[in-house]
Parts: C-alpha cells; structure tokens; sequence
C-alpha cells in the first residue's frame, strides 16, 4: 500500500471504524483510542497489505482491540445466560431511535457486534467471520439470535408507534 493509499483509507474507512467501536462501547474517548490504534497498526504494515483488503483489516483489528480492553476491564457477558425476560419491552415510546438503542446496549457484545456490522455496517457474513474470527455458521446464528432479541425487546409495531 502506498502512502497515498493509506490516505484514502483514513479518509474512507475511520469514520466507519469509529461508529462501529463507539455503537458497541458508548464511550467516545476510548473508541477515538482504538481506531487511532488501528490505523498506527496499519501504517506499521502499510508495506505488508493491500489496499484492497484494508477496510475488513481495520476492522478486525479494531474488533480485535476493542475486545482485549474489555477482556482486561472484565466486563466481557456471557452468550448463553441470555435472559429473555430483560428483553421484553412493556412500556410505550414514541423514539424509536431510543428504543433500538436501548435495545442493542442489552444485547450481549457478540450479538451486537454481529447485528451491527451485519444490518448497520452492511458486511456479509463471510467478512464478519474474518473480523470476529467466527464461522459463517456462528454468525448466522448470533445475527439471528441478536435479531430475535431485538424483536422480542422492541415488541409489537403498536407499542412502537
């Protein structure tokens, strides 16, 4: 990759990296940390990738960050003690924006990271394997399961309306 190749890069990807990191921990110091670690990555191994294939390394790499600092702050969930219960919405909003927000922050982090780089990020399901390091199978279903959830949160059309 050249230099100006890496330029491009920042210009066309960071913002997408940074809205990914900053859906999955609502916090915007640390994920202005882990994109600008991902591009310092990048630029170290700027010789070794192709530019074709920067955009899905970015996000693996910031993926990848994102997960060691929560691993290390021990807040990492566990998949299968999902409680369909917490999932349930009985109250009334007009916000659906706040209703799908509040929906995603109670998923689990691989549900959610699935979710959102599949329906908001558009990745198929083969790069999200390469980004989060799972098959195609495992993402099939935390998409699926991730999905079910929100459904179930967000309920019926009537509540939402």
């Amino acid at each position: 990759m050249t230099v100006k190749e890496y330029n491009q890069a920042v210009d066309n990807y960071a913002d997408a990296v940074y809205r990914f990191i900053r859906a999955d921990l609502r916090d915007d110091a640390r994920a202005d940390d882990i994109v600008q670690d991902s591009f310092e990555k990048l630029w170290r191994h700027v010789a070794e990738i192709d530019f074709a294939v920067a955009k899905s390394w970015l996000f693996s790499t910031a993926y990848h960050t994102m997960i060691d600092i929560i691993r290390k702050e021990k807040r990492l969930s566990v998949v299968e003690d999902i409680n369909d219960t917490d999932l349930l919405n009985d109250s009334q909003y007009s916000d659906l924006n706040e209703i799908l927000h509040t929906a995603l922050a109670r998923l689990p982090e691989n549900l959610r990271t699935a979710v959102l780089l599949r329906d908001y990020e558009g990745y198929s399901y083969r790069e999200i394997g390469e980004i989060t390091g799972l098959s195609e199978a495992a993402v099939k279903i935390n998409i699926y399961r991730g999905r079910m959830a929100l459904k179930n949160y967000i309920g019926k059309i009537e509540t939402v309306i």
